[in-house]
């Protein structure tokens, strides 16, 4: 994506060679179709790209935040790869108030940025709580639950041992005899696990068919509660919270989805 934006942004040249024609550029940095949007005002469009000429930026725009931002006025190309979308305005405001130099900067300043984002990019595993006697107990149960608005049929937990996983199966759809489960590894060591691309979801007509990768780590909060954080990568949410608290043989599971959206289930049985 980079690269596209820094092919518009040398005017359409690659390594000495004019790829695209220096016109059609000109064209797309000096869009006149005004897009009259109450939600970006002062949006115009041309030749598939789209214009802010108060920011002097011009843009390719794709699905959810997936953004080519072009400064030509900088000599800038920054590029989004996010999940939801955003004001493009604001974002070339942010991007044009970061810029302190008008050339370069040294390989010194380039390595410190490197060295930064590499830090923020990677996992510090958070501590992890001591396992309580119950969790032997519970692990392998199959608790199994009437039909609730996740669409959980049963919960299977493995919490002791080098691989705790969780199994979950759901309730069939309209169009299927037997629910998917979901199966996946669960990060005891502070670090998230992460389980192999799915397109299955909990809560039944809620993003059920797009892909995600579910990750999960989880510690114990005393002897009978375990929670689980949860992350669906690629589909945008927030963290989730999943408490799942062993009471004989019945397991309670209370999922905070992180948005004033709490839902509560009471297992019937275990096996």
């Amino acid at each position: 994506m980079a690269k596209i934006g820094y092919l518009y942004l040398r005017d359409g040249v690659w390594e000495g060679r004019q790829m695209l024609p220096a016109a059609w550029i000109h064209k797309v940095n000096h869009a006149t179709i005004d897009m009259d949007a109450a939600w970006e005002p002062g949006l115009r469009y041309a030749n598939l790209f789209w214009a802010l000429p108060e920011k002097h930026v011009y843009m390719s725009v794709g699905y959810d935040g997936q953004v080519i931002m072009v400064f030509p006025d900088l000599d800038v190309v920054a590029v989004t790869t996010a999940r939801d979308n955003y004001s493009f305005s604001k974002f070339a405001d942010l991007v044009s108030n970061s810029v302190k130099s008008d050339t370069a900067q040294p390989a010194v300043s380039t390595k410190v940025l490197a060295d930064k984002i590499l830090e923020v990019s990677t996992e510090k595993p958070a501590g992890a709580g001591p396992i309580p006697a119950i969790a032997t107990f519970v692990s392998g149960k199959v608790y199994q639950f009437s039909p609730n608005e996740l669409n959980i049929k049963s919960v299977s937990l493995i919490l002791t041992g080098p691989k705790p996983k969780y199994e979950i199966e759901t309730y069939p759809s309209e169009t299927s005899k037997i629910g998917p489960k979901i199966i996946g590894p669960i990060g005891l060591n502070g670090a998230y696990q992460k389980a192999r691309l799915s397109y299955h979801g909990f809560i039944r007509d809620r993003f059920e068919g797009l892909p995600r990768v579910n990750a999960v780590k989880g510690t114990w909060q005393d002897d009978h509660t375990f929670v689980a954080e949860w992350l669906r990568l690629g589909l945008g949410q927030p963290l989730e919270r999943w408490k799942f608290t062993f009471s004989g043989n019945q397991l309670n599971v209370l999922v905070d989805f992180s948005a004033d959206h709490v839902i509560f289930i009471s297992s019937e049985t275990s096996g």
